[in-house]
């Protein structure tokens, strides 16, 4: 994985879409999660992950729960009514950016720099009422 910052602030939104696409389907906890990403390509460090989870507690979009498991204290976490419905904006918005940056369906984006790239003296024309 690319280790420049940019690169890392984009993947760490995917990571939080991940996780909580994740925990809206069921409580997760945090090896599993940290796997899963793995699984994705990215290197995730404890130190990186908690936070994420805490945040994304903190915003309301996840709730914990501890369980003992094998004498051991997990906590899990699982989507909130909020975080289901942010996940489903995120999915639309997801879906529109995968059409237009994957399949190259830019045209509403070519209408806007079309309308913007009118000559000068037709826009201030238009914005004034008069005609060329």
């Amino acid at each position: 994985m690319i280790d420049d910052a940019l690169t890392r602030h984009f993947f760490t939104g995917f990571i939080r879409l991940h996780v909580l696409y994740h925990a809206a389907k069921e409580p997760i906890y945090g090896a599993e999660i940290t796997e899963e990403l793995v699984r994705h390509g990215y290197r995730l460090s404890p130190g990186t992950l908690y936070p994420t989870l805490r945040l994304l507690e903190s915003l309301g979009y996840l709730r914990q729960h501890t369980e003992v498991v094998q004498g051991r204290r997990r906590k899990y976490y699982q989507a909130t009514a909020t975080g289901k419905r942010v996940l489903k904006e995120a999915r639309s918005k997801l879906q529109e950016l995968v059409a237009e940056v994957l399949e190259d369906h830019d045209q509403p984006f070519q209408t806007i720099r079309q309308k913007h790239r009118q000559p000068h003296s037709q826009q201030r024309s238009s914005v004034h009422g008069k005609q060329p």
